[in-house]
């Protein structure tokens, strides 16, 4: 139907002929002359209607998302038409010939990157918002960045395999979506929250290099970052220990990088302990771009006469070089605690000493020694006394909005940063029970083996995440492979040996027959994409997304099972009284 597309022309090819297809962007009427903006996905090009043309009457019809097949001859445009911003706007197309493949309704939205419609609107009508270029440039750039992938991994032997969508329930930190077989009446496959189990035995099975660009599902809350399915680019390697896994996802997330980017990565990426995560920056998702460390200063604060200080489990600082206003500062109290803190303490350094109303309780010794853990020169300390778990949090969320607030975040900058050595697991304080703090298939460091049961709060693991910009983009450890380790990392976590059978028995049996060491790693590609190019919403980059309350405003899922439907897989719904109700399936 055609012979060029909307975005290839240029001044080379003035004098010939050309066929194009595509939608109406734009019409004109000028002194009697039509120009439409014709639109298709590589570009826009202009093309012109003359009053003589027999087509003039229909052209004059059109009107947006229209969509046309023209022909014409390819011609310079006039001295002052020029326009530099078009790849296309040297030239336009007088039009000989029009045929209207299809017409169009009035769009309830512009197809337009100046014009956003609000969310509602883009969701509904999903195939008009990817009709506009910056979303199109988008899929795009996904495209590009799985193709890197692949090639990159292909050309270090990987195989791409695929693992099966309908599989057992197994618990891997968020609720399964589950499917009934009408073959098997009142039971159920799980759609996969990941492939841990089945890559895992795909290196039990020889196939010592495995990856795919897998789809995973989980039932949980969203939010800018998660979607119900999303994409993981998983990869599994035997025979290795971390640093050659950390090597490999390096490589290839350089090789995305240029190929989507154009930008060169660090040579290196950066790699730091958990531990020194937290201590500096209150969570093991540090965002590199700025400085402001934290400083813990728990024991120094407990030598003041400050009851909340005495008081409380830690006690940690932040720097701040900037001076504020009091009412600036009042505004970063007021937000803290919004934001999950019981308040904000704060002093203003002076030489070596401190200002404040809080500074009372201080002796001359105490400022010194703050001041001098923190290393501040001038500027504000900003304190948190509270549980360790809630210092930390309050203090790195508070650091990202200074980071922000004042400007102190380097433009373009990707820094990249191995977070290593994570503990193995962590308390639940509800069920009061020991959880795997990633998952419970991690290999523990060799010198806890002996004493898993006795500690397992000081336990740490052959875990690692890797953390862009503040965004954790991935993560991944060396596994366990000898099925009494896993048994006994079963029992700490809640599952003992029967419970254990039952839910993994296939992965512990494949264990008996000479599981080869591995390890392995898993990237949220679609989130990648989007911290790649400065997105929050990971819904940019999916043609499909759901929204928050995981619905598809545009095919209307999910949706109610008609009776007959149901009876076929003889089950029956009802709803008990919850808020928001919620069905139970029986079969």
């Amino acid at each position: 139907l055609r012979t060029n597309t909307c975005g290839e022309l240029n001044k080379s090819n003035v004098g010939k002929n050309t066929t194009l297809c595509g939608w109406v962007n734009s019409r004109r009427d000028h002194g009697g002359i039509i120009f439409i903006d014709l639109r298709d996905r590589y570009g826009m090009t202009q093309i012109v209607f003359n009053p003589d043309s027999k087509f003039f009457e229909e052209a004059n019809k059109l009107r947006r998302e229209d969509v046309i097949q023209v022909s014409g001859k390819i011609m310079p445009r006039k001295e002052g038409m020029i326009n530099k911003n078009m790849p296309t706007g040297e030239i336009e197309v007088i039009i000989s010939e029009l045929n209207i493949l299809n017409k169009s309704l009035v769009p309830p939205m512009e197809i337009d990157d100046r014009i956003v419609a609000n969310d509602e609107i883009r969701m509904k009508y999903r195939y008009l918002d990817l009709r506009r270029p910056v979303m199109q440039n988008r899929i795009k750039l996904r495209h590009v960045a799985a193709q890197a992938a692949r090639e990159y991994l292909n050309s270090k032997h990987f195989l791409e395999i695929e693992t099966p969508l309908l599989i057992k329930s197994t618990p891997e930190g968020a609720r399964d979506y589950v499917v009934p077989s009408r073959i098997n009446p009142g039971k159920f496959y799980a759609l996969p929250q990941s492939p841990q189990l089945y890559k895992q035995i795909l290196m039990v099975s020889g196939f010592d290099r495995y990856y795919q660009l897998a789809r995973c599902l989980r039932d949980e809350d969203l939010r800018a970052d998660r979607q119900p399915e999303f994409t993981q680019i998983d990869l599994e390697m035997s025979f290795v220990e971390q640093q050659d896994v950390l090597d490999v996802v390096e490589g290839m997330i350089k090789h995305i990088v240029e190929k989507t980017t154009g930008k060169k990565s660090p040579e290196r990426f950066k790699v730091m302990k958990y531990t020194d995560a937290m201590d500096k920056y209150g969570t093991d998702k540090p965002d590199l771009r700025f400085g402001l460390e934290l400083a813990d200063v728990t024991e120094i604060a407990k030598k003041s006469e400050f009851s909340v200080f005495k008081d409380s489990q830690m006690v940690k600082c932040l720097p701040c070089p900037n001076d504020m206003t009091r009412g600036d500062i009042d505004k970063l109290i007021e937000w803290v605690k919004e934001n999950g803190g019981k308040g904000l303490a704060w002093a203003r350094v002076k030489g070596n000493q401190l200002e404040s109303s809080i500074t009372k309780y201080f002796s001359s010794d105490v400022q010194k020694k703050l001041i001098e853990k923190t290393k501040a020169k001038e500027g504000i300390l900003f304190f948190v006394a509270d549980s360790k778990k809630n210092t930390n949090a309050v203090l790195s969320k508070l650091r990202n909005k200074l980071g922000e607030d004042l400007k102190l975040i380097k433009e373009n900058a990707m820094e990249f940063v191995w977070i290593v050595d994570f503990t193995m697991f962590e308390w639940n304080e509800e069920e009061e029970k020991w959880d795997p703090a990633h998952h419970m298939f991690t290999m523990p460091k060799k010198e806890f083996h002996a004493t898993l049961e006795k500690e397992p709060e000081k336990v740490t693991a052959s875990l690692y995440d890797l953390v862009l910009n503040g965004t954790e983009l991935g993560s991944g450890s060396i596994r366990v492979h000898i099925p009494e380790l896993q048994e006994r990392i079963m029992n700490i976590v809640g599952f003992p040996k029967e419970a254990a059978e039952e839910r993994f028995g296939f992965l512990l049996e494949s264990f008996k027959y000479g599981a080869p060491p591995h390890g392995g790693f898993a990237i949220g590609f679609d989130r990648l994409c989007a911290v790649l190019h400065g997105i929050s919403d990971i819904r940019e980059f999916l043609a499909f997304p759901k929204n928050k309350n995981a619905e598809s405003p545009m095919d209307g899922s999910p949706s109610q099972l008609a009776d007959k439907d149901l009876n076929v897989l003889k089950l029956k719904v009802e709803f008990i009284s919850f808020s928001p109700p919620f069905p139970i399936l029986f079969p």
